[in-house]
């Protein structure tokens, strides 16, 4: 195993990350599988230290992406989130999600439940 040192610089980020690519086949249990696991640890060092989080999407947003991407319509969310009037009101922000709809959504859209937990800011009628 080569000596591994900490990533400080963007220089050392990028070489490290080649590096990374090199090894990536690299048999389980050889050296090589060893400088590989040290190196994403120091490079998920650097990230998290250098780089901004993502922000997840808000949860009224990535409901209507996903069922965008699933062909689903309003109507087909009744199953998750109640009546045809109560979907109206969630998907156009004047009521927030419950529990129970977000466990619902999870299974039927496949969304994470950190997405679906956030706050949503409800328009005031």
């Amino acid at each position: 195993m080569k000596y591994l040192q900490l990533i400080e610089t963007e220089k050392e980020y990028k070489k490290a990350l080649q590096r990374i690519e090199e090894l990536f086949d690299v048999p389980k249990g050889s050296p090589e599988s060893q400088e590989l696991q040290v190196l994403v640890l120091l490079v998920e060092k650097y990230e998290a230290e250098n780089f901004d989080e993502i922000p997840l999407p808000d949860p009224i947003d990535a409901i209507k992406i996903r069922m965008e991407d699933l062909g689903l319509k309003a109507k087909d969310l009744i199953p998750a989130i109640g009546d045809k009037g109560t979907v109206s009101k969630v998907l156009n922000r004047k009521i927030p999600l419950s529990l129970k709809m977000i466990r619902n959504l999870r299974q039927i859209l496949g969304l994470p439940v950190e997405v679906l937990i956030q706050e949503i800011q409800c328009e005031v009628s």
